[in-house]
């Protein structure tokens, strides 16, 4: 795979990511250090949220109104201002409002770069670049966290770097590719007859919105107030992320060859018993609070791809990027609850609550997913897909992951288009 047409869209991915990555510890870690309470901090992940749902729903508009690079172009310059006024404009309900503009930016600038990629690309080479992306983002979000102990989480220094971070994502977009791809079509929201395919996946990705939205937002809190440095705050934050791409691909290719149910709720006890850890035992040890939240991070992140996998097993080629779509609202609407309830849990009962938190929202998954075993057989072996890692950024990754049209077919194998990407996708 020739991927030098794509650096361009891939260099300004990366800045993106690693912008977006830092920018939820960063206001946990100076909202708390501006005396703003955990329940305005939790609140303001809340409204980030909901400019992220909005722009999912909007930016097809956008794009099919004005093209790639303008709707590139605009919604980078509003991010990279908005990364300036959060500094400017030290003041909670002004951080509320410039959140969920921020939220929506990035929603749009991801969907944008992400439509680009899958319009560039052949069926063939798919996954190949689906797995360079994912690398690309777990190394920028997981380097960006170093950015507050160089630069400092107090003055102006680190907002200035990601709004000069921002903008200079426009150079390679700008200047480096004249070409303009077809709008992507308006992505289209069936929530009844999503839940109809697969009520778990729909409970999964809430609940998993609920819980990795508190860890990535409210999780920087919890990490200074049991006394950590900005430095040790950084190291926290990554080891969790690290250890949500450690297990991605075991976990995935056991739930290709065992009822994905199963795997779904050994994984979801695995986050229970890892926020147990965090919340009664770790107490103010550095190491145990690194061992932990990698642990943490292990079994709870990987839960949004294998509930969408799940999902996609009771789908056909049609309806792929309409489960994303629907999924990536569902986890949406649960990220915005889980900061705004994990901040005032924190509290009301102190830091350790936080992950007590999320054990009792991942044991009420394990509830439903032993409820839907009850009511409902496995899928045969024949009709699972392979397993894809899905990153909460678009839901046009999930046709950059399968393909425009690409899939089963109508015996329910799939096509060689996607089982080449397959293969791909498990080197």
């Amino acid at each position: 795979m020739n991927l030098r047409p794509l650096l361009p869209l891939l260099i300004a991915a990366s800045i993106m990511l690693a912008g977006n990555g830092v920018q939820g510890t960063l206001i946990a870690v100076r909202g708390a250090q501006e005396g703003f309470s955990t329940g305005l901090i939790g609140f303001i992940g809340t409204a980030y949220f909901g400019g992220f749902l909005a722009g999912c729903v909007m930016i097809s508009r956008i794009l099919n109104a004005v093209g790639h690079i303008r709707a590139f172009a605009a919604l980078a310059a509003i991010a990279a201002s908005g990364s300036l006024m959060l500094v400017l404009v030290l003041n909670g309900p002004a951080w509320i409002v410039i959140r969920f503009v921020m939220g929506f930016c990035f929603a749009g600038l991801f969907t944008t770069i992400e439509s680009w990629l899958n319009s560039s690309v052949e069926n063939a080479t798919r996954g190949r670049l689906l797995s360079v992306y994912r690398i690309i983002d777990i190394a920028a979000v997981t380097s960006a966290q170093f950015m507050l102990p160089v630069f400092g989480a107090d003055g102006f220094t680190v907002f200035a770097v990601m709004a000069v971070m921002i903008s200079l994502s426009l150079v390679p977009v700008s200047l480096a590719d004249r070409s303009n791809p077809t709008p992507p079509r308006d992505i289209r929201f069936d929530m009844k007859g999503i839940w109809r395919l697969s009520p778990l996946a729909c409970i999964g990705s809430v609940a998993i919105g609920a819980t990795n939205s508190a860890f990535r937002l409210i999780g920087p809190v919890y990490a200074q107030d049991i006394g950590l440095s900005i430095a040790s705050v950084a190291t926290f934050m990554s080891a969790g992320i690290f250890g949500g791409a450690i297990l991605q691909y075991p976990l995935g290719h056991l739930s290709d060859k065992h009822d994905r149910r199963i795997v779904l709720m050994a994984t979801s006890s695995g986050a229970v018993l890892a926020g147990l850890f965090l919340g009664f035992f770790a107490g103010t040890s550095p190491i145990a609070n690194y061992v932990g939240i990698f642990l943490f991070g292990a079994f709870a992140l990987p839960l949004y791809s294998l509930s969408v996998a799940h999902a996609n097993d009771h789908a056909d080629a049609s309806q792929y990027v309409m489960v994303a779509a629907g999924l990536m609202f569902c986890f949406s609407g649960g990220a915005m609850i889980g900061p705004f309830v994990s901040s005032f849990v924190v509290e009301l009962y102190g830091p350790p609550a936080l992950f007590t938190y999320t054990s009792v929202v991942h044991a009420v998954l394990i509830l439903a997913t032993l409820w839907r075993m009850r009511v409902r057989g496995p899928v045969p072996a024949a009709r699972r897909g392979a397993f894809t890692m899905l990153m909460r950024t678009s839901p046009m990754l999930a046709r950059l992951a399968r393909g425009n049209g690409a899939g089963k077919s109508a015996s329910g194998r799939q096509s060689t288009n996607t089982g080449d990407a397959a293969k791909d996708l498990s080197a």
